[in-house]
């Protein structure tokens, strides 16, 4: 089994070609989109400034307020619904859902998070409407998927204890799916062709590489690193990070184009 995590500036800028790719490849595939710059711009619409804020270790995300969640929801319903419409008027038996849905992700609402402010200090503030993901319903995924070619999955979860869904991030969801199913391969399409050090593409890393590389590279793509490395050793057998820029994006993520992170 394929999981495919295409990122938030893909989805706005060539989600066209991933959706064409998936079409011609013959094995199935769970897809997770990203989304982000879509509920930015849905956001300043409908009156609400986003947030974004940085970790100490330099990582920026959106702070999701619980204005901005039912914003975040409606958006990635749109974006899923629109990949699913694509896909089945093409001939593919798809379904669109999110981590709410029968609970197949299950998080945790971070009650508060430690920031940098804009003097450079780090500073604790309430968490808001952001999750960190426990579970993930692996059989029930599979099951769905003797039924279907491609599922196509939000990055929404619920949290069982305060009944309400969260926000997610989009690379933890996918990892979180690729262990609980021990996909063969977890690809992340990027706006980049790969893991990039001194202006070249790495092309291959063991999970020990990939973890040692973590500590050199900048934030974001050192955190894909180690996921990438914790996968792998929880039963995935290789995570591709690839460009999602190029024509038939997926098919060339498979050719091994990219960094290529495995156990061998």
């Amino acid at each position: 089994m394929i999981v495919v995590k295409v990122g938030g500036r893909v989805v706005k800028n060539s989600l066209e070609k991933v959706i064409l790719d998936i079409v011609n490849i013959k094995q199935k595939i769970i897809l997770i989109h990203g989304g982000g710059d879509i509920v930015t711009e849905y956001s300043k619409k409908m009156g609400i400034e986003p947030i974004f804020v940085t970790s100490p270790e330099g990582i920026r995300s959106r702070y999701t307020s619980r204005e901005e969640l039912d914003v975040y929801i409606m958006a990635m319903s749109l974006i899923n619904k629109q990949i699913v419409a694509k896909l089945c008027s093409m001939g593919i038996n798809a379904i669109g859902i999110s981590g709410v849905d029968a609970n197949i992700i299950n998080a945790e609402r971070k009650k508060r998070i430690v920031i940098i402010d804009e003097r450079g200090k780090k500073r604790i503030i309430e968490g808001g409407y952001t999750g960190k993901v426990k579970e993930v319903k692996g059989d029930l995924i599979l099951n769905l998927m003797k039924f279907f070619d491609v599922m196509v999955i939000s990055p929404l979860a619920l949290d069982i204890e305060e009944k309400v869904p969260l926000n997610i991030d989009g690379d933890q969801a996918a990892f979180a799916i690729s262990k609980a199913i021990k996909a063969d391969t977890l690809i992340l399409l990027t706006d980049v062709d790969g893991v990039i050090l001194e202006g070249k593409v790495i092309s291959k890393l063991t999970t020990t590489e990939a973890k040692q590389l973590s500590t050199k590279i900048g934030p974001g793509m050192n955190r894909k690193l180690l996921m990438a490395a914790e996968a792998i050793e929880n039963g995935v057998n290789k995570v591709i990070i690839s460009s999602g820029i190029k024509d038939l994006p997926v098919t060339n993520a498979l050719s091994l184009n990219g960094t290529v992170i495995s156990n061998g």
